[in-house]
């Protein structure tokens, strides 16, 4: 239920903190004492947008705080603010906040959230009818909600979601691939060769370096060859004077033998310059590239190259290029056996749904009686003595979100009328006793904490009236129920009774909201009535069972 509302700068309000209590709340006051804040407060609270006239003259800001102690729709509430990324209720209180002024703000559980998720979760906490708020009843959709939550089709409409949701996807993948399938044989000859002639080069990085450096080497051979012989003569000159140096050496260790420690690095020396003779040696002998050797170097280069103009700027890049041509290659190549498992895909996901909408649609025609007999059994009380109503069944010719059928609730007021939807009723006052005798027969089923009832007995007095107060009562018992109301016989059956107050001080309109009892209230009761006097008292103590 509702137990807190805090209303700070609304309209009229400067600043109201409003206990409101359980069963059936009853509002009242005099025109104009402002007790549609109470509405435009909840309305803010739903994620309605918000008018900055409604800011009270004189301040920046406007506020609005509802809080919520949940029992039935609790886990319902936890799971739509655990998919919205809010924090959970703490315990079974959830704290909604509106603030409108330079800026607006709303928060659930002290976080920040946006106008539509408020607005999902407002759908989840509060049920508001007014003289011309029948939207929701008149809904297609909202009557298949309204006839599964009295069949209590909660897991067969579960199932048929479930179901419907994976038809829904089979379909998109289907449609996605039927729209990029459309391949040309002209691209596929062309992935084809793409791929057959970067396969046929077979490619590798450390090659492409070695052919480079091999044709950079062969461009510049007799150059090479003209350097390294001269390096290898002048070498092998010094090798030879190495050896007649080593003679005089080992002359020099006869005569003394402590030389041996100075020329100790003579021999080493030695042997890497005769070395060093025999690679340049080498070098020089590769420099000598057969012409028909270089001449294959050179194709080889000329085929990379013309790869990496076609497809890419290094070898790295044209075998990517393969890669991934391939793979596009192999898709094209294997569409036909892909459409056919996502047409044995939505064939199958579609069994599965027309299999859970025959369940579900069972079930509804099976309570569609009763439920229309209920409702009917709560119009008779409401005044509709001779009425019908009747729930008709439209079978869908591809099942919708719903299930494979609309229905429509029709309604005769009048014997000798024909049926007609509730949509093309005109008569407020005959919206507001249907809407109240259907909230009436879903009443242990309606898992919405709060009935918010703005006037919907405008139109009606009298013996029907007290009707519609009685209802109202009924419901109360089993939803905490907020009537505002002018008809004495609805509030006088109220749980709590508060009445609407406006005081003018220093030239500045408050109002307010009053708890009445005693006394109090069987007075404003006899103002409804008409007038306080003593007839209107007594008939209003009656009314109260004083």
């Amino acid at each position: 239920m509702l137990s807190i509302l805090k209303i700070k700068n609304l309209a009229l309000v400067d600043d109201l903190t409003w206990e409101l209590g359980p069963g059936l709340v009853g509002v009242t006051g005099t025109t104009g004492a402002g007790k549609s804040m109470i509405v435009g407060a909840l309305k803010l609270i739903l994620g309605e947008r918000a008018n900055h006239d409604l800011i009270r003259t004189g301040e920046s800001h406007c506020s609005v705080e509802a809080i919520f102690e949940l029992s039935g729709n609790l886990d319902q509430v936890n799971a739509l603010l655990d998919e919205c990324g809010l924090d959970p209720c703490e315990g079974n209180s959830l704290v909604v906040k509106r603030v409108f002024g330079n800026g607006n703000k709303q928060f659930v559980n002290c976080s920040p959230c946006t106008l539509s998720v408020l607005k999902s979760i407002g759908g989840l906490l509060v049920d508001l009818h007014g003289p011309h708020e029948h939207q929701s009843l008149l809904s297609q959709d909202r009557q298949l909600s309204m006839l599964d939550a009295y069949a209590l089709a909660g897991k067969e409409f579960s199932t048929y979601r479930k179901a419907y949701r994976t038809w829904q996807q089979a379909l998109h993948e289907k449609k996605e691939f039927d729209s990029t399938r459309q391949v040309s044989d002209r691209e596929i000859d062309l992935l084809r060769f793409q791929v057959e002639e970067i396969s046929a080069a077979a490619l590798n990085r450390e090659e492409a370096l070695e052919l480079e450096s091999r044709y950079r080497q062969s461009l510049n051979s007799s150059r090479l060859v003209e350097n390294a012989n001269q390096a290898v003569d002048l070498i092998s000159a010094a090798g030879a004077n190495l050896t007649n140096a080593q003679r005089c050496l080992r002359e020099l260790e006869k005569f003394d033998p402590s030389i041996l420690e100075r020329i100790a690095g003579f021999d080493s020396a030695r042997v890497e310059i005769e070395e060093l003779e025999g690679v340049l040696r080498e070098y020089r002998d590769d420099l000598e590239i057969d012409p028909a050797e270089l001449a294959q170097i050179e194709r080889r280069i000329d085929e990379i190259e013309s790869l990496k103009r076609k497809y890419g700027q290094t070898v790295e890049e044209v075998l990517d290029y393969e890669s991934k041509a391939r793979e596009r290659l192999h898709s094209v190549d294997g569409r036909e056996d892909e459409l056919d498992r996502l047409t044995e895909q939505v064939d199958t996901t579609r069994n599965a749904v027309d299999k859970a909408a025959r369940a579900l649609s069972k079930k509804r025609k099976k309570t569609a009686p009763g439920l229309a007999k209920e409702i009917a059994a709560h119009l008779c009380d409401l005044g509709f003595n001779q009425s019908v109503f009747e729930i008709e069944f439209h079978d869908l010719e591809s099942p919708g979100a719903k299930g494979g059928e609309e229905i429509e609730f029709l309604f005769g007021p009048n014997p000798g009328e024909p049926l007609k939807p509730l949509r093309i009723i005109a008569s407020s006052g005959e919206m507001s006793r249907v809407m109240l005798a259907i909230k009436s027969a879903l009443a242990d089923q309606d898992q919405i904490p709060l009935m918010v009832f703005d006037e919907i007995d405008a139109n009606v007095g009298g013996e029907i009236a007290g009707a519609v107060g009685k209802k109202m009562a009924f419901l109360g018992e089993r939803h905490q129920v907020v009537a505002i109301t002018h008809m004495p016989q609805v509030a006088s059956l109220a749980h709590r009774h508060f009445l609407v107050t406006k005081v003018v001080e220093n030239e500045q309109t408050n109002s307010g909201l009053e708890l009445i009892e005693g006394q109090k209230r069987t007075k404003e009761l006899a103002r409804m009535l008409g007038g306080v006097g003593p007839e209107t008292l007594a008939l209003a103590a009656k009314l109260v069972g004083v």
